[in-house]
């Protein structure tokens, strides 16, 4: 990690050039659609369209993905608030923590913060070495984990503040029915309970910075690190809530077993078929998007959304409709999500790419889904010893996650 990337002040993109970024993206997605158009009706009259046709669809659509990273990172700056504007207490304790923990980022004194740890009894310290940051700074890494995480923005998000949050959910759904106001109620003879479990992880980043810049009294500290971390935390928290197979990470949700959506059980996640090996049906491919739609219960697909790769989703970029409209469509506005079939697409360039028996594509209502557990506390060890002159800052959090509804989320494999 470059340790003179660490910013004296913090900038951000202006609503003109988000407007901009939003027009350009708009105007590639336009340059697309006529190009593919004509690749499409080459196909009809042809069979085939011309190398020089798909060639130009393929470097038309590379632009257009590049205009959406551009416009998805301007419209994640304007949603960072600057973290002096976090809440914080306004009590004498918690003044005290900040001040204690800038003077142990910059110069390592950690009298002040050994005193506020015996004050309440070891909350300001962990069993690894280390300290808690101040708690707007841990607001803020975990509300750019929020913005730049995609799972962990749709799906449902516990604190906790012990080492597993264990829940205990109905696998065929409450006991319900009608009765008088004096009738007994009783259990329902098939409901079933299962005892669920999703444990606390280690997740950890080790930004550097140089004595030189942390002496610079213009440079925010807490704004760093949560900057800093910020990256790394979402990259292997995408990675592990989609494919952690638990082992000191989370378990990601195409870890979970996988069955046939009509032989579907409590306890894997079913699955509708594309109609051909590694591809979409060479006719009517959309037809695989709404059985896998409608593959999921009407209560569900209220919150429902897509999540693919890029890769995926170019696929799927080029599908029309039988009345000639394209099936995905881009955000309305700067900051919105483009839709598939009028559902919200989310991007996870972690998911697998389309090869024959991939699931590619899942569909479903995350929050009811997927479950995020996040130990309260973040903590930074100073170490200016390892990699003189640099000082390392060993940040640490721990996180879980895991599915807590099989029944929320459905898979498409790319099989006939």
């Amino acid at each position: 990690m470059n340790a003179h990337a660490m910013p004296a002040l913090e900038t951000k993109s202006t609503p003109a050039e988000v407007s901009s970024a939003f027009d350009e993206f708009h105007r590639a997605f336009t340059a697309f659609k006529e190009a593919n158009d004509e690749r499409l009706t080459q196909i009809e009259t042809r069979l085939s369209s011309d190398a020089v046709t798909e060639e130009k669809v393929a470097r038309i659509e590379g632009a257009l993905d590049v205009a959406k990273r551009r416009l998805d990172g301007f419209a994640l700056d304007q949603a960072r608030p600057r973290l002096e504007a976090a809440p914080m207490r306004d009590d004498a304790t918690a003044r005290e923590h900040k001040h204690a923990f800038l003077r142990y980022m910059r110069m390592g004194e950690t009298v002040a913060l050994k005193q506020i740890e015996e004050k309440a009894l070891s909350a300001a310290s962990n069993a690894d070495g280390g300290y808690l940051v101040p708690l707007p700074a841990e607001q803020e890494i975990l509300r750019r984990l929020s913005l730049a995480s995609p799972i962990r923005a749709i799906a449902s998000v516990r604190e906790i503040s012990g080492p597993s949050l264990r829940k205990a959910f109905s696998t065929s759904g409450p006991a319900a029915g009608w009765a008088a106001e004096t009738d007994p109620r009783t259990q329902g003879a098939t409901q079933k309970i299962a005892d669920m479990t999703f444990p606390a992880m280690e997740l950890y980043a080790m930004p550097a910075a140089t004595q030189t810049l942390l002496d610079d009294a213009v440079i925010d500290v807490e704004q760093w690190i949560a900057e800093e971390v910020q990256a790394v935390f979402a990259e292997q928290e995408s990675a592990a809530f989609i494919n952690g197979d638990g082992v000191n990470k989370p378990k990601g949700f195409l870890a979970a077993p996988q069955v046939a959506n009509d032989a579907w059980s409590w306890g894997s996640l079913g699955y509708v078929t594309s109609g051909a090996a590694g591809a979409f049906a060479a006719s009517n491919p959309s037809d695989a998007l709404v059985d896998l739609i409608y593959a999921l219960k009407a209560g569900y697909r209220q919150n429902a959304r897509f999540v693919m790769n890029r890769k995926t989703q170019s696929l799927i970029r080029k599908m029309k409709a039988t009345t000639g409209e394209y099936l995905w469509a881009p955000p309305a506005s700067p900051g919105a999500t483009a839709t598939l079939m009028n559902f919200p697409v989310v991007e996870a360039e972690d998911m697998p790419d389309v090869s024959a028996g991939s699931t590619s594509l899942a569909f479903g209502d995350f929050n009811r889904g997927y479950v995020v557990v996040d130990r309260r506390g973040v903590s930074v060890l100073r170490d200016p010893y390892s990699a003189k002159p640099y000082v390392l800052f060993y940040t640490t959090k721990r996180v879980g996650g895991g599915v807590q509804d099989y029944d929320a989320i459905k898979l498409m494999k790319f099989a006939a």
